[in-house]
């Protein structure tokens, strides 16, 4: 019987600067990214981003080849990328955030 193991993270395009999870990773799991063996730090869900280099703030995000957003900190490579540390450039983010409403003054 032959077992194949399935590698967490897939790239889209060569011109990437993120990798897409297509298999869950967990806090502690070794991943290989660009020949770098690295330590996940938190679980990652299916489809989220993971930074394929060092990230600075600011950085713009490429997946497909097109730009998504900007980072808004720092992320070390195997990094995980999304709302909490990315802003998208052409859209408002939606987010989890409890919003205040104002009631008008009758």
């Amino acid at each position: 019987m032959t077992t194949t193991r399935i590698a967490p993270l897939i790239l889209l395009h060569p011109d990437d600067n993120i990798l897409v999870c297509v298999k869950q990773i967990h806090a502690g799991d070794e991943i290989n990214i660009e020949q770098n063996i690295i330590r996940s730090p938190i679980d990652i869900g299916v489809g989220h981003k993971v930074a394929r280099f060092a990230l600075a703030a600011g950085a713009k995000v490429f997946r497909y080849g097109a730009p998504i957003g900007s980072m808004m900190e720092a992320v070390a490579q195997g990094h995980h990328v999304h709302m909490h540390n990315m802003k998208s450039d052409y859209i408002p983010s939606h987010t989890r955030t409890r919003q205040t409403r104002y009631r008008s003054e009758e």
